[in-house]
């Protein structure tokens, strides 16, 4: 291994596929700051991203911080370089979630292999197939998220009518929350707003269900996008649960990389996924999302796996307005 400092073109690439990651409500809430003199990047938290009713503790927004975070160490293997980070590397608790330095050659050769992913990602809130997702892509899935320290769990029978009621009534205390909703409303848009580069556009909502049990946030509630049908979703989704050991800030780095990873392999394996967060967003519900089996698992995203359409990717801040050079 050799210490060495990359170009700052290659890093600006980096960057460019670190931002295709996903976040809650597409708010993005990331800023790099990449200082070529010690060959340092850091990672920080964008706190005019923050969504205060619907994630106080800024749990969500770490999980989205470190699904960008693996997403560059994805785009750094595969230009042969690896990645090293520290999370959380200052006490003082400033905005500050990791510092990455960059060694060659790649440490991580399998990391390559899930680049070509990045850009195929989506979040498909369409309904899928009733084919199951087989037992092996499953198990490679679990396999991508003990890679980084994480848990992936997939409900049996009794558990997913658990799972199932427990976002049912999340959806519920959301609708019956004006603050919720208002902020929600920040970061949807009833129109494609031209310019945008954030937020959830109407044409990433989804159609109406008006029959099955597919967990798919609507944010078309309280208003009426033109030309949005209905559809019939899956009776029997395919769900998995991710979860750490701990539930700590550094915990959630941890799970938005292992959320990351478990996309990316997903998308490779020709699976469409949708993430929701409405449970864990509600510390009553979020405890018996977890794995039964599971003594000290604390639930970080519910996924949807199955096979669906192809959807439009969603907007993206550029480059230049996330990355900063000093």
């Amino acid at each position: 291994m050799t210490a060495a400092i990359p170009d700052t073109a290659a890093v600006t690439s980096w960057v460019g596929d670190a931002v295709l990651a996903p976040s809650m409500h597409n708010a993005q809430p990331w800023r790099f700051r990449w200082q070529p003199d010690t060959g340092v990047l850091l990672l920080d938290m964008d706190p005019s991203r923050a969504m205060p009713r619907t994630d106080p503790a800024g749990r969500g927004l770490h999980v989205g911080c470190g699904a960008a975070l693996f997403d560059l160490r994805v785009a750094a293997a595969h230009s042969g370089w690896t990645a090293r980070v520290r999370l959380l590397p200052d006490a003082a608790g400033t905005r500050v979630l990791a510092a990455l330095t960059f060694v060659r050659p790649a440490e991580e050769p399998d990391l390559d292999l899930l680049h070509p992913a990045i850009r195929r990602r989506r979040t498909n809130r369409e309904p899928f197939t009733s084919e199951p997702v087989a037992p092996e892509l499953r198990d490679g899935l679990c396999a991508a998220a003990r890679a980084e320290g994480a848990h992936l769990s997939f409900p049996g029978t009794w558990h997913l009518e658990t799972v199932l009621e427990l976002i049912a009534s999340a959806e519920a205390a959301e609708a019956l929350s004006p603050a919720v909703r208002e902020e929600i409303a920040r970061w949807t848009a009833s129109g494609d707003a031209k310019g945008r580069t954030d937020g959830i556009p109407a044409s990433a909502f989804g159609p109406r269900r008006y029959d099955g049990r597919a967990p798919v946030r609507d944010f078309a509630i309280g208003s009426r996008p033109r030309e949005r049908s209905s559809a019939i979703f899956e009776r029997l989704p395919s769900l998995a649960v991710l979860e750490t050991h701990g539930d700590t800030p550094a915990d959630w780095l941890m799970a938005g990389q292992a959320m990351q990873r478990v996309l990316l392999q997903a998308t490779l394996d020709g699976l469409a996924t949708t993430l929701n967060s409405q449970a864990v967003e509600w510390p009553a519900l979020r405890w018996a999302l977890r794995d039964p089996l599971s003594s000290e698992g604390h639930p970080q995203m519910v996924i949807r796996l199955g096979y669906g359409p192809e959807v439009p990717p969603t907007p993206r801040r550029p480059v230049s307005e996330v990355l900063e050079v000093t």
